[in-house]
């Protein structure tokens, strides 16, 4: 697989960790790995403990050129310095937070399984659609997006795609031709060594 057909990597954090061991853990991957993106997704609703982390990763990312968007917490982008957000509610909200945010913010959003919801964040200004899971998972109702809907995704639609969600080396390699963006999370930060885990998980890339 060529440079250019390959898939690019989107880092996802865990939704907790701790400010002292997570940001090594992390540039030890960006140190080893080429990613193009990071998001920062804490579970947490609070303020102080969120802005510290994004302090953290921020100075991290931006050192290595490498974009940090926050999920869901709009107000916070600009404030703290980020590039951008990941929307969780489909297509619900792109248009109003491409308003505010403007044109140089990078704003996804997340469809599930639903090309509606996919086709309709990309005419609302949407910069990337995720979907997923992937892969089988207890998580949810066990929907998957199937490999249909990538497939048509990558043929019919310009807007970058993203896949997440129970990546597994066998998933990887089925939707390499097919996506643009692996979304990696904790497929790897549950390995002691994640940028181990991330170079086993993306073998199949070459």
């Amino acid at each position: 697989m060529s440079d250019s057909e390959r898939p690019q990597l989107y880092l996802i954090t865990p939704p907790a960790f701790e400010l002292d061991v997570f940001p090594d853990r992390l540039a030890a991957v960006l140190d080893q790995v080429e990613i193009a993106c990071i998001r920062l997704a804490l579970a947490t609703r609070d303020e102080d403990q969120v802005a510290r982390a994004a302090d953290a990763l921020r100075e991290l990312a931006h050192k290595r050129d490498v974009a940090l968007v926050i999920e869901s917490h709009v107000l916070m982008v600009e404030r703290l310095g980020l590039d951008g957000v990941h929307l969780t509610d489909g297509a619900r909200s792109v248009r109003k937070v491409r308003k505010d945010l403007g044109d140089d913010a990078i704003v996804g959003a997340f469809c599930s399984h639903s090309r509606h919801d996919g086709m309709s964040a990309g005419e609302a200004g949407a910069d990337y659609v995720a979907f997923g899971p992937v892969g089988a998972t207890p998580l949810g109702d066990g929907t998957q997006a199937d490999d249909d809907l990538f497939a048509w995704w990558s043929e019919v639609m310009a807007i970058p795609v993203v896949a997440e969600g129970a990546l597994t080396l066998e998933r990887v390699a089925t939707l390499a031709p097919i996506t643009d963006f692996f979304g990696i999370g904790e497929e790897i930060w549950r390995e002691a060594d994640a940028a181990a885990a991330l170079k086993a998980l993306i073998a199949p890339l070459g």
